[in-house]
């Protein structure tokens, strides 16, 4: 199974058909876990294919029967919501036995500058303010389209700086819900950001300012949800013996 955007047929047709050997032999590794992601040149043109792990039998029988794969599933979820993400180009699944084995994602890549992780660590970061304004303006901007990433953690969120302005995508966006946004949904949303309280002030301050919500209600629960999750997160690396960061 595979689909290949129209606005790029057919130029990468027979790429995306051939996958597996442009990415075996692309040596630009961006991201290796449990998935893997390459920048490829493709007909002069940088495009990044992101190939996912492949799934334990049951898992396979899964994709197979009764869910969509990940590839399609990060290329429809590019379609539906087109204007925050890097364009997408198609996606291809493999079978073997008759069930899923291999499926890659392939879309535009996106030259961005930095990722919303600098700012935030960073305290002379150029701009910060502005940066973190702006970000909260883009994350208003996804909430209103009752969009809400549930991976929406500091390298998922790329900026690329265009003259005076800020231009943001977000990546990784297989774990997405659809739906209307309460005011605490949308603070809660910050929460994996992993931002100082400063930092955190800034964003929900403007956040506020756009959504005309009361100031310090914004602050308080966006801090609180922030903090809970900070807790959460080294209260288990404590039970690993793992550092914990504040």
């Amino acid at each position: 199974m595979n689909s290949i955007n129209t606005n790029y047929q057919p130029k990468f047709k027979n790429f995306i058909l051939n996958i597996k050997q442009h990415f075996k032999n692309g040596e630009n590794s961006i991201h290796k876990a449990r998935n893997e992601i390459k920048v490829i040149n493709c007909n002069n043109q940088n495009v990044v294919v992101k190939s996912f792990k492949i799934p334990h039998l049951l898992n396979k029988v899964i994709y197979t029967f009764f869910r969509i794969s990940k590839a399609k599933k990060s290329y429809d979820y590019s379609i539906k919501i087109a204007k925050f993400v890097p364009k997408a180009i198609g996606y291809i699944e493999f079978k073997k036995f008759g069930l899923i084995h291999s499926s890659y994602f392939v879309s535009e890549h996106f030259n961005y500058d930095f990722t919303i992780r600098e700012p935030l660590l960073d305290e002379s970061f150029e701009e910060k303010e502005k940066v973190l304004k702006r970000f909260a303006q883009f994350t208003y901007e996804l909430h209103e389209e009752g969009i809400l990433h549930l991976d929406y953690s500091p390298g998922n969120i790329l900026i690329k700086k265009e003259n005076d302005n800020y231009i943001f995508k977000i990546v990784d966006i297989n774990r997405m819900q659809f739906k209307t946004l309460t005011l605490d949904e949308r603070l809660k949303n910050f929460s994996m950001l992993w931002a100082k309280d400063k930092d955190m002030e800034i964003i929900a301050k403007e956040y506020a300012r756009i959504t005309s919500e009361d100031s310090a209600y914004c602050i308080g629960k966006a801090i609180h949800y922030s903090q809970k999750l900070k807790n959460f997160k080294n209260m288990k690396k404590r039970l690993k013996g793992k550092k914990v960061v504040d």
